[in-house]
């Protein structure tokens, strides 16, 4: 079974370096048009079923990937993006500069990063994301032949954790996917192996 791994298209608060989370941010017309192009370039890929985050910049990327083709697209809310709780809508580069700031560690040592108020911990957003492989895809492994999961940058490497088996401390190992970048794992008795994980399936701007 192989699994294709995507973060989702570029969306206005992306492109302002604003801190999305779980706000729930449209894509912008370029995300769309990388969304749209990496559908066009997998439209010969078979795949039995797309999972989604229920946040529309990750279906709405899972909707146009999958085009005019006939296959399923499933929600799911253990694929939703990491919470920041009081940070979302801030921007980021300015809370990577602030050394009081707990997100100042979220990138370079996220085993020192704290949740801040309302948002979420790594080691949870790790706890969902083993507990959606574990229960919906790891039993599928024997009857279908390739899987999409469309969610978002955090929610992504936590899925890689699962399936590399390290801690929070590798928690960006491979670094922050771009924009419609796509992750491919195969799962073969019972045992993971990362084909690639910086693939893009449409042309660079």
């Amino acid at each position: 079974m192989e699994l294709y791994i995507v973060r989702h298209g570029e969306t206005v608060w992306n492109a302002e370096n604003l801190l999305q989370g779980s706000t729930d941010i449209e894509l912008s017309e370029n995300g769309r048009a990388l969304a749209g192009e990496t559908g066009e370039n997998l439209e010969e890929v078979h795949f039995d079923k797309i999972y989604s985050s229920p946040l529309i910049r990750a279906y709405e990327t899972a909707n146009l990937i999958r085009g005019h083709r006939n296959i399923p697209i499933i929600r799911d809310e253990r694929l939703r993006e990491l919470c920041f709780g009081v940070n979302e809508g801030k921007n980021m580069l300015k809370l990577l500069k602030d050394e009081e700031d707990p997100f100042h560690y979220f990138f370079k040592r996220p085993d020192l990063y704290q949740a801040p108020a309302g948002g979420e911990t790594l080691e949870h957003v790790c706890g969902r994301a083993a507990e959606f492989m574990r229960e919906i895809i790891e039993p599928q492994e024997k009857e279908t032949e390739r899987i999409m999961i469309v969610a978002h940058g955090a929610l992504n490497k936590a899925i890689m954790c699962h399936i590399r088996q390290h801690g929070t401390d590798k928690f960006w190992s491979g670094g922050l996917q771009k924009n419609c970048n796509v992750m491919i794992v195969k799962r073969e008795n019972e045992e993971y192996q990362v084909i690639e994980e910086t693939r893009i399936f449409y042309r660079e701007h």
